[in-house]
This record gives structure tokens, C-alpha cells and sequence, in this order.
């Protein structure tokens, strides 16, 4: 089936401005749909959740619905669906009520490959941490160091699904067995990777996944998903007079009402990019598989042109990979080169991306690290050879 790019591209308003955004991977832009969830929940009135009033009743329902639709997405249980503002909030939260368990000498398995929201609120705990490293030419993570990394004190095993920066996909699969087999926790950050194709986090062994639903389509809202029985086997700090029921007892303060009924809609929207049948899991499975190949279909050009570039380094060539390309450009700083694309209308990102470990580890933290060009489901090739013309002037 072809990918429908003209209908999807028409849902999203800022489109139109004759910018190609090469930016996703720091954050989509919105469908109609998702802006039109959350001016709708705003305009037909809301009010805190566990009124008798109706106003309270829409909250509860968009609470409930939010929970379904990120279940949905990742194939989680709604029931153990943590909300919040953002992922790096919600991982040092779980954190935090994690390591109230452990004891001095227990250990954690931490990636080089990791953005540092999946890596510091783990080093700051107080457990003794012990790295699998990154090959610094391919990008790839190694299953095998992981026989050696994990042991009987391991706790948890924090990994990517797929690096920010150079898109790497480890096979979380393998390092989640081998976590498991030792009776560790496994903790998957699945912010980059839930925009560029299908998710199972049961398959994919992870106790927690976590995602960003800013990452794909929706608002700045970040969910922890968890098997509820795993839940309640935590206990979180919290105010006395809040809610102990999970996944509740997780979530601090009043939620962004509005903005969940936005991620539902989000969800609706990746669910609908190509027609098909059934209930909204399996049609969410059929979009994502078929946004992912057009995405890896319009990357080939994107990465193999740069390639080309003589005057062009790219880090990273993993077998399986997000499109996500991180590179330089000879004689000149990744932000020189974020700002001459900018100029000719191209949007890219520059910097560290939050990828410090890695960038550390290829040895361009401290130079400006790279420049950042990622592909979602709504770009198309003219984004592509934007791209690429602006960078091959910069000869």
C-alpha cells in the first residue's frame, strides 16, 4: 500500500509555511485533529477530576480515554499508564520510588547510547553503575556485554529503543531477556522510537516503557506504561491526601486536562493515516509499520546523498535504524550549519541533543557535537532535497 503523504501532510497546519521540518525528532508538529481535542475540551467546559459535577465527569473521561489511547499506542494496559509533563519528570519520579528498595551495592545497567534522561535520574540514586559502551563507528549497541554487565546485584537495566541522534535501534529484545533472567527491571525509553514505527513493549520485554507524546503528533505529555500488578509493588513519595490507587499514586499534582484529550487524538490520528479495519491497536500496528517504511524509503536518499559530501562526516551506520541522520560539515560549527539551513528555510537541530554520554564517547560533545536532520511520517522528498542542496553549498 502507498503511503497516503499527500492526506497526512494536509492535516498539519504548520506545514503550510514553506519550511521543511526536519526537526521531529525534537518535537512534531500537530495535526488539526489534536489542536481542535484540545481547543474542544477547553471550550465545552472542564473541571477537576472526581467531581459530581459534569464538567468533573468530562475530565474523568478524558483522564480515562488518554489512559487507553497510550495503551493503545505501545501495547500497554491502560490501568498502568503513568501520566505527566514529560519523560524526564516521570523517570526520576520512578527513580526515586524505585531505589527505596535497593541497598548499597546493588547495581544498574546503564547505555553510553542513552539520552541522559534514561541515564542520570539512574547515576543520581546512589547504586553502583556499570556502562555498555557504544561503537563509536557504527553506532551499534552490543548485545553480548551485557552477559558480562548484568549479575546478581543488578537491579535494573535502563536502554533506548532507539538513539535520538543517530537513530540506532538495539535489540532491546535480547537485553531484556538477559535483565530478566537475572530478575532485574528493565526500563525502555521509547521517546524517539514510538514516531517511527510499530510498538510492543510486551514483545520488546520492557517493564516500563516510556514515551513522548510531543514526539509524535501530539501535546507535551510524557506517559511511564507499566504492568499495573508491577505497580503496586512501588511506593512512590506523595502528598498524604492524594489518591493511593495506581497508577495515580504516581502522578503529582493536577493533570493538563486539555492536552490529554489532545494525545487521544494524536493516537486517533496516527491510527488513521492508512485506511484499515479493526479495533484501534491493530490499526495503530498497520499505520506506524506503513509511516515507518516511507520514512526509511525517503532516509536512503537523505543519508546516502550526505554520504556522498566529501566535505560532509555522518556518525553512526547501524543495521537497523530510525531516519535520523547526525553529521558535520568541514569548516564549519554544527551551529553555523543550523543557521545557514535555517536561512534557506530548512529547520535542523544542533548541539548535543541531550545525547551527552554518546557524544562524549564519539568525541564531539565538547566541539558543538553534530547537526541533527530527523524524518517523520509528514516529510517529504522536496524536504529531502532542501536539505541537501543547502548543505552541499556549504563547500
Amino acid at each position: 500500500m502507498l503511503f497516503p503523504l499527500e492526506n497526512v501532510r494536509s492535516a498539519y497546519p504548520a506545514l503550510t509555511d514553506g519550511y521543511a521540518y526536519l526537526d521531529g525528532a525534537a518535537g512534531t508538529q500537530t495535526p488539526q485533529a489534536v489542536i481542535d481535542a484540545v481547543s474542544g475540551a477547553y471550550r465545552t467546559g472542564i473541571g477537576n477530576v472526581g467531581g459530581a459535577f459534569p464538567a468533573s465527569h468530562r475530565s474523568d473521561a478524558i483522564v480515562a480515554g488518554c489512559r487507553a489511547a497510550v495503551a493503545d499506542l505501545v501495547g500497554g494496559h491502560p490501568g498502568g499508564v503513568i501520566l505527566g509533563p514529560n519523560m524526564t519528570t516521570l523517570t526520576y519520579r520512578l527513580s526515586a520510588a524505585l531505589a527505596k528498595d535497593w541497598r548499597p551495592g546493588d547495581e544498574v545497567v546503564l547505555s553510553r547510547l542513552d539520552h541522559d534522561a534514561n541515564v542520570r535520574p539512574w547515576t543520581q540514586v546512589g547504586a553502583t553503575v556499570r556502562w555498555a559502551e557504544v561503537d563509536p563507528v557504527t553506532g551499534e549497541l552490543p548485545v553480548e556485554q551485557y552477559r558480562e554487565l548484568i549479575g546478581e546485584r543488578t537491579r535494573l537495566v535502563a536502554v533506548t529503543a532507539a538513539s535520538n541522534v543517530l537513530g540506532t535501534r538495539p535489540d532491546v529484545a535480547a537485553i531484556c531477556a538477559l535483565a530478566h533472567e537475572a530478575g532485574a527491571l528493565t526500563y525502555v525509553d521509547g521517546v524517539h522510537a514510538t514516531a517511527h514505527g510499530p510498538v510492543d513493549m510486551r514483545a520488546l520485554g520492557a517493564d516500563f516503557y516510556a514515551t513522548s507524546a510531543y514526539k509524535w503528533s501530539g501535546p507535551h505529555i510524557g506517559a511511564v506504561v507499566a504492568d499495573p500488578a508491577l505497580l503496586e509493588r512501588i511506593r512512590p513519595d506523595k502528598l498524604a491526601s492524594s489518591a493511593d490507587t495506581v497508577p495515580e499514586r504516581f502522578e503529582l499534582g493536577t493533570a493538563a486536562f486539555a492536552d490529554l484529550a489532545g494525545v487521544s487524538a494524536a493516537v486517533d490520528h496516527l491510527a488513521a493515516m492508512v485506511p484499515g479495519t479493526g479495533g484501534r491497536r491493530e490499526r495503530v500496528l498497520a499505520s506506524m509499520a506503513a509511516a515507518e517504511a516511507h520514512e526509511l524509503e525517503l532516509f536512503a536518499v537523505l543519508v546516502e546523498g550526505l554520504e556522498t559530501m566529501p566535505h560532509v562526516t555522518v556518525y553512526g551506520k547501524p543495521a537497523r535504524r530510525t531516519a535520523t541522520a547526525y553529521f558535520t560539515v568541514a569548516g564549519l560549527s554544527p551551529q553555523e550549519v543550523a543557521e545557514r539551513l535555517a536561512a534557506a528555510r530548512v529547520n535542523v537541530w544542533n548541539g548535543h541533543n541531550y545525547a551527552w554520554e554518546l557524544t562524549a564517547a564519539l568525541g564531539i560533545r565538547d566541539a558543538g557535537s553534530a547537526v541533527r536532520a530527523g524524518l517523520v511520517h509528514y516529510n517529504d522528498r522536496s524536504d529531502v532535497d532542501r536539505l541537501l542542496e543547502g548543505v552541499a553549498a556549504m563547500r
